[in-house]
């Protein structure tokens, strides 16, 4: 792959600030939540969860920036497209994110809605349930999209989740049209089971004629392709795009391409704290794998550490430097 590119992957998505708390199972159903879930939801909704919350921690995240850190904290390039308020978490997002070695110069919003936030509810199993209030994220327009940043990118990556506003939508497509032209290649992720359900027919429509390398969760791919059995997903998926990294749980994950198969044991992890970020930084490893002539087997054992790396503690991005907590474990 291009070794002179600026950067290895440039990451489009949702700026967003994760609060999180640890809360009982009892609380799920109290507070009517949707337990595994992303639920989009109002500001009113907002405020009432978040008055509701336990004692929390306040991390910036979004799947996408997420994914970009990870990619930084392995000594990859990356840069992230999103929309934050000049509100003082626009500040948290922007300071986080830059302090992680993340690219971000897309300006800040001087109107409109706050910067968003999402309220994360972790069980004692890890299991989070996610409450987004999207704000200043959906206001991200195809202006926001500089061609020089996705020319100068290996690959370009989306979070399905940004496939909701449709101007966002359009940024992509911007993004995606002027990767592509430029030779490069262009990734999304499923991001979540609701999500595919709320776009199969333009999802469908996307991977097949936009995308080279998907990501999706087992249940996210059924979904796609409104199937049960996972063997049947995958038997749609290698005819649709280049490269299909499925991800399984504690099953680890199957890597499609074309005729080639591989299923990667999932990498050891002593206690699940908190899954968030769990996918975004399997993508993280996956693409830094890509971008680093990786071949597909090694390319996913690497995105499995940087998985088990950020389900062992709170919040979803690294506590570690990934790039030290890999190294001998390849």
């Amino acid at each position: 792959m291009d070794n002179a590119a600026e950067f290895d992957v440039v990451c489009m998505g949702n700026a967003i600030v994760d609060v999180l708390s640890h809360c009982e199972e009892a609380d799920i159903g109290r507070l009517d939540l949707v337990r595994g879930a992303m639920t989009l939801i109002d500001a009113g909704r907002a405020q009432d969860l978040y008055q509701q919350m336990g004692p929390a921690i306040e991390a910036s995240g979004g799947s996408a920036g997420n994914t970009a850190a990870g990619i930084a904290s392995l000594g990859g390039r990356a840069a992230f497209i999103g929309k934050v308020r000049d509100d003082q978490f626009g500040g948290v997002f922007t300071h986080d994110t830059r302090a992680s070695g993340v690219t971000f110069d897309v300006q800040p919003a001087t109107d409109g809605p706050p910067t968003a936030r999402c309220l994360i509810f972790i069980t004692k199993d890890g299991e989070r349930t996610m409450n987004t209030y999207l704000g200043a994220a959906t206001n991200l327009t195809p202006d926001d999209v500089d061609p020089d940043v996705i020319a100068a990118a290996k690959i370009i990556y989306m979070e399905g989740y940004l496939w909701d506003p449709p101007q966002a939508k359009e940024a992509f497509l911007k993004a995606a049209r002027i990767a592509h032209d430029h030779g490069r290649q262009v990734s999304i992720t499923l991001s979540d089971p609701f999500c595919v359900e709320r776009h199969r027919a333009s999802f469908r429509e996307l991977i097949t004629h936009h995308i080279d390398v998907l990501f999706a969760n087992e249940d996210e791919i059924k979904s796609l392709y409104q199937v049960d059995a996972f063997d049947d997903a995958l038997q749609h998926v290698r005819e649709d795009c280049a490269v299909a990294a499925l991800t399984r749980s504690e099953k680890g994950s199957v890597i499609v391409a074309g005729d080639e198969v591989h299923v990667i044991d999932a990498a050891p992890v002593a206690h699940v704290v908190d899954t968030t970020g769990a996918g975004d930084l399997y993508a993280s490893g996956f693409l830094f794998g890509l971008t680093h002539n990786y071949d597909l087997p090694r390319s996913a054992r690497l995105a499995g550490l940087a998985a088990a790396e950020v389900i062992s503690h709170i919040g979803p991005r690294p506590d570690v430097v990934l790039a030290d907590y890999v190294r001998g474990k390849l």
